[in-house]
């Protein structure tokens, strides 16, 4: 088992900057990576991001070179730097950890954090 505790959503205005954290605890040898979902009521999640253990990242195109994410190793903490902000970045935020069981993979979710950008 693996838990996940997001920390640093609220609220911005437009042109601002914001860093999400989140914090794995429990089986974090399991994982292969970290990432962020975000969803807008009504709407599917879209994926934001996500860093592998080995350190290789991916971005959702449309925030390529707004948002960076990062880790802390010893922490087992990602960061999600976003710079930049739009109000359509308004969103809850999910962190996530990959894991496999068995062949197939399993993603834990943390709880959520409520992102809201003002123009």
């Amino acid at each position: 088992q693996v838990e996940l505790v997001e920390s640093g959503g609220g609220s911005v205005q437009a042109g601002g900057s914001m860093r999400l954290s989140c914090t794995a605890s429990g089986n974090t040898a399991s994982l292969k990576a970290l990432g962020w979902y975000r969803q807008v009521p009504g709407n599917s999640g879209d994926l934001v991001a996500y860093i592998t253990t080995g350190g290789s990242t991916y971005y959702a195109d449309s925030l390529k070179g707004r948002f960076t994410i990062s880790r802390d190793t010893a922490k087992n903490t990602t960061y999600l730097q976003m710079n930049g902000l739009k109000p359509e970045d308004t969103a809850v935020y999910y962190c996530y950890g990959l894991t496999l069981l068995g062949l197939k993979e399993y993603r834990y979710w943390g709880q959520g954090t409520q992102v809201t950008v003002s123009s």
